[in-house]
């Protein structure tokens, strides 16, 4: 039988072990305009729901800057959650460097930082969970080739100087069409800036001195996937006359996939990404060891493969399940 003192202590350590299962996790985009931040926003609501059944309890605070260019914004947001003593971020840093010093001081006082989507040149994250975004370029490449016969001119219009997941993806894309010695790239330094509209603008711009020449086109992410299908068609060139290869999948882009203007998109698990952003910062605020590199996945969505189930959670994903709107 315990004596008093002993089962005081017990209770005692229970309570303690509850109150260190309940957490406060700060979730802060690149930006909040785009569909697949929402993805990213629902995997977290989906982590935190899925975590309460197991009676640990997350208390979630989605913010982060409007614009994917607003870097000064984004650091604020970090360092205003830093200050609060917020348990953990999780972090979807807009540029691999600006971001390594708020990450670093968050550190210093007791903030871990699960970094999400685009990796950031430092090592002071807990881990990087993360498409194999070169891969995905890879893919991209090499499905643009085979639609083009493996011949011909391609057009790669990059996404913003900084975003490490598209600078890996271009990288990535440019790998697998060197391997295509009679695919010739033939402009591929020209930045289209953070919203649909600056890439619609720039597609024009590259298409006005190129789009007698082309053949195909690879696009990043989803900004530049509309914003150079919209160019095309504007000029009389969708419907497969050019070849469109993007990357993610949005409203808009699914939409031009089905209707054939663009011919395939490399997609992402964004809602697998938040989950996992989320469940790797619990388990390591738990006391529990956690992967460096976590890769959620990358498959190529085509007319042909749309309607499949897996294909089609990833272009349709259940945001309403997890999202009040």
């Amino acid at each position: 039988m315990k004596s008093p003192l002993l089962a005081a202590l017990a209770l005692c350590c229970a309570l303690m072990a509850r109150a260190a299962d309940s957490y406060t996790l700060a979730v802060i985009p690149k930006g909040t305009t785009h569909e697949f931040w929402k993805s990213i926003h629902a995997g977290a609501v989906k982590a935190q729901r899925e975590l309460e059944k197991e009676g640990t309890k997350v208390r979630l605070f989605w913010k982060g800057p409007l614009r994917e260019d607003d870097r000064d914004q984004q650091i604020q947001v970090v360092e205003n959650f830093t200050s609060r003593r917020v348990s953990g971020i999780v972090l979807a840093p807009l540029d691999s460097q600006a971001l390594v010093n708020p990450v670093a001081s968050a550190k210093q006082s007791g903030v871990p930082t699960v970094v999400i989507d685009s990796d950031l040149k430092s090592d002071k994250q807990i881990s990087f969970v993360a498409t194999d975004n070169f891969k995905g370029g890879q893919m991209g490449g090499d499905h643009l080739a085979k639609l083009m016969g493996d011949k011909g001119s391609v057009l790669l219009l990059r996404y913003q100087v900084g975003s490490a997941s598209t600078e890996a993806r271009e990288a990535g894309f440019l790998d697998a069409i060197s391997k295509h010695p009679e695919i010739k790239v033939i402009s591929a330094d020209q930045y289209s800036g953070a919203t649909r509209e600056l890439a619609y603008q720039a597609a024009q711009n590259l298409l006005n001195r190129y789009g007698s020449k082309v053949q195909g086109v690879f696009c990043p992410c989803e900004a530049v996937t509309v914003g150079m299908t919209k160019a095309l068609q504007d000029r009389g060139l969708a419907a497969g006359k050019v070849k469109v290869v993007g990357f993610d999948a949005g409203e808009q882009s699914v939409k031009d996939l089905k209707g054939g203007d663009v011919q395939a998109l490399v997609v992402q698990n964004p809602v697998h990404m938040g989950y996992l952003g989320v469940i790797t910062m619990v388990r390591h605020l738990q006391g529990k060891p956690v992967e460096k590199r976590v890769d959620t996945g990358v498959s190529v969505a085509t007319r042909d493969n749309m309607k499949q189930p897996e294909i089609d959670q990833l272009l349709n994903p259940p945001l309403k399940q997890y999202l009040d709107e």
